[in-house]
């Protein structure tokens, strides 16, 4: 069964979000980036966000420029999945995807994007990748900029956000441990997220959980 998210008087609906994290033509079968079994997750992401559980729904979609500095195509003599020093950071080297105005870079039709109250475009920046939702990585002044999704969840009153998507192990990984930072309550939905690299899963959930993010199922409520 469906875990029901729920308003309760000590959890108002409207201190609560729900963050889908690049649910992309290109991170599902037949993407440039496709992740693993990712298309297992869309007939109850949709409904999860059907159900009106969260009054506030934010997706992230990843939006690069032609020739973004992540890409492996960017760096000759590299190859995509490479890892490279980058702005004194690692930095991973990915398949050209989710480039600005293509197919591959749409969010997923079969979602209901309309209960989204905003999207958040990130990895705009050709020269910065953007693995979180709420922070890009590193730029060449050392720093990482903010999205903007951090004052808008203030604004909204949001205390605490639930997360799910694409990928687990980077961007569900990367957004969660922000929102923390952020001083957020925070809780993945695990089965309604999905790794590029499942083998490393149970690393993660360790990782995850002693950085104060609760992990839960979909089916645990």
């Amino acid at each position: 069964m469906m875990m029901e998210f729920t308003n309760s008087k000590s959890r108002p609906l409207s201190h609560r979000a729900l963050l889908v994290v690049d649910m992309q033509n290109d991170f599902l079968p037949g993407g440039a980036l496709a992740v693993p079994d990712g298309h297992a997750i869309l007939a109850p992401l949709r409904t999860l966000m059907e159900s009106g559980g969260f009054q506030l729904i934010v997706a992230t979609q990843d939006w690069h420029p032609r020739g973004h500095i992540s890409f492996a195509s960017s760096h000759p003599g590299n190859q995509p999945m490479d890892t490279i020093h980058l702005y004194h950071h690692e930095q991973t080297l990915w398949p050209d995807h989710c480039v600005q105005g293509t197919e591959g870079a749409r969010l997923h039709a079969d979602l209901p994007w309309n209960k989204a109250a905003a999207i958040i475009r990130k990895a705009t920046d050709p020269e910065v990748d953007s693995y979180s939702a709420l922070r890009n990585n590193w730029n060449p002044r050392g720093r990482r900029p903010p999205t903007g999704l951090s004052g808008y969840f203030k604004n909204h009153g949001v205390r605490e956000v639930f997360i799910c998507g694409l990928a687990r192990d980077y961007c569900v990984r990367w957004s969660a441990e922000d929102a923390v930072r952020d001083g957020l309550r925070v809780t993945v939905i695990w089965d309604l997220c999905r790794s590029i690299n499942p083998a490393n899963d149970e690393r993660l959930r360790h990782r995850l959980t002693t950085r104060g993010v609760k992990i839960i199922d979909s089916a645990d409520g």
